[in-house]
């Protein structure tokens, strides 16, 4: 598929960054019959998330606005078709015709199929990998000028395990949350929590059921404290605090995996 909408990079090490929904952009036969507005569309999708990709060498960065295809659902409902797909949101001035939705889902299956190519690389080279799934989360749905969502069920970070098999990965998953755990953001330690708002999407959960025993997929969720979430505008230096936090748990999850024997 030629202008594919998405980057993937292999580098070095058992190690990979995914920003699966940092993507903006939609086809024009897509954005003639949306509904939502650039702002509407931005506030439910990831921005920034690639930027924390970088933290490891081999990238999965999603290119494409996930109103398009949500490359993090299940195939069936990677195109949103209702509201309630889509957090009450009238996505389409008419519904889509079955022609461009296929167009949508032949992108979704080449994804995959690339994502897969390029985590079998990993694989046959270090005989397992981990997956940070990056993402983020809204936390003032009510309106810019009311009050956040209530923190104590909205974590500054919230990481989803529900798809792995945690008997096996439990130690590496510890390691990192308490890593991460230990990181000041805006002068305040990171509140690392597991499957409070969400458990992880398909992304991780075909990573867990396409490789078995080898693949580790953590859906990383950060709330957007970090940035403006109706406005789009981001704080610098909280994204880039963010960044090396994540960073910093890249020794103790290399050594979990270790420790696991899964990896030279």
């Amino acid at each position: 598929m030629p202008g594919k909408p998405w980057e993937i990079v292999v580098g070095t090490g058992p190690l990979v960054a995914a920003a699966v929904h940092d993507g903006h952009e939609v086809r024009d036969e897509v954005g003639s019959l949306l509904a939502l507005d650039d702002a509407a569309r931005l506030r439910e999708e990831d921005p920034y998330t690639a930027g924390w990709a970088g933290i490891v060498p081999t990238r999965i960065i999603g290119g494409r606005s996930r109103f398009e295809v949500d490359l993090n659902r299940p195939r069936e409902k990677a195109v949103y078709r209702r509201p309630e797909d889509a957090w009450g949101l009238e996505v389409w001035r008419s519904p889509p015709p079955q022609d461009l939705v296929d167009r949508s889902l032949a992108q979704y299956d080449a994804f995959y199929d690339d994502v897969h190519r390029a985590l079998e690389t990993v694989r046959a080279a270090h005989g397992a990998f981990v997956v940070f799934d990056l993402h983020t989360y809204n936390h003032r749905r009510d309106g810019a000028d009311r009050p956040p969502a209530d923190p104590s069920a909205n974590p500054a970070v919230n990481i989803g395990t529900g798809t792995m098999d945690r008997v096996r990965w439990g130690p590496l998953v510890d390691r990192f949350m308490r890593d991460l755990g230990q990181v000041e953001v805006q002068g305040r330690r990171l509140d690392v929590r597991e499957n409070v708002k969400f458990q992880g999407g398909q992304f991780s959960r075909w990573i867990h059921e396409t490789f078995p025993g080898a693949g580790c997929s953590m859906a990383v969720e950060f709330k957007k404290f970090f940035m403006d979430e109706w406005t789009g505008e981001v704080e610098a230096q909280a994204h880039e605090q963010i960044r090396s936090a994540l960073g910093s748990t890249i020794p103790g999850v290399l050594q979990e995996l270790q420790t696991i024997g899964l990896t030279p």
